[in-house]
């Protein structure tokens, strides 16, 4: 990376990271950044974006999961040749409540394919560490928590045990949609009490086909709880909606073209 690479700082209020790694990706697709080129160090980055550390190690690993660039132990973060560019779901108009549900139909489709070929792959190791990240998601619940971030480990448990590297990236690159999504049936599920309890099934469901190696069983637990996730929406308050379900899907509709 050449040392006369210099950034702007970015400007005040959310998404910083997304601010950063959008910068760096222009930089990268333009040319700018060159394949096998050094980025600047972490030290650099955060004094010229005026950022903290967390911020630039998730541009970063953003910019991993797009495969734009690759950490060299010791030695530092490299440009990748970019490739084609990423399928993107940005510009996808929709209101709020649609977003959700087209994110959680995309679910449906990977979802159910990664439980069936973790059901054929996992090893027992896989199978203790998709039973403790459903362990986890009940502690955040039991603690009052939403568990979103818990229930996205939990996917991606089943998702490392597929053995596919492809999918957990593929995963991996929709989080940010996935996690919005994820917050706003958590928060709609645990307004009903049968909701919840729902859920908990569903989950365990998934758990027992993919212990049992059952792959028919998984595919269909799985497609099961995520087209039960969109009726789950479908059938929310409207109050939720006023109250909590508009603002927590915003992130998945703030970037609409003009």
């Amino acid at each position: 990376m050449s040392n006369t690479a210099s950034f702007s700082a970015v400007k005040p209020g959310l998404k910083l990271a997304e601010q950063v790694a959008g910068t760096l990706e222009t930089e990268i697709r333009a040319g700018r950044l060159q394949v096998g080129e050094k980025l600047p160090t972490e030290a650099v980055l955060v004094e010229q974006f005026q950022v903290s550390r967390t911020v630039i190690r998730e541009a970063i690993s953003r910019l991993k999961s797009l495969g734009l660039v690759d950490s060299r132990q010791g030695s530092g973060v490299y440009v990748q040749n970019p490739g084609i560019e990423p399928l993107s779901f940005d510009r996808v108009p929709s209101a709020s409540r649609e977003a959700v549900i087209h994110i959680v139909e995309v679910r449906r489709a990977l979802e159910a394919e990664v439980a069936e070929l973790a059901a054929e792959r996992r090893s027992e190791a896989d199978v203790l560490a998709i039973r403790s990240a459903l362990q986890a998601l009940a502690d955040a619940v039991a603690d009052g928590r939403d568990g979103a971030e818990e229930d996205v480990h939990f996917h991606r448990a089943i998702a490392r045990a597929s053995g596919n590297p492809f999918m957990i990236r593929t995963l991996d690159y929709l989080a940010r949609f996935l996690r919005g999504a994820t917050r706003v049936t958590r928060a709609n599920e645990a307004r009903r009490e049968d909701f919840s309890e729902a859920v908990k099934q569903e989950h365990q469901q998934i758990v027992q086909a993919i212990a049992a190696g059952d792959p028919a069983g998984a595919r269909a637990a799985a497609a099961e709880h995520m087209k039960n996730a969109v009726l789950r929406i479908r059938q929310a308050d409207p109050l939720f909606w006023q109250q909590d379900g508009t603002r927590l899907a915003r992130p998945l509709v703030n970037k609409l073209p003009k």
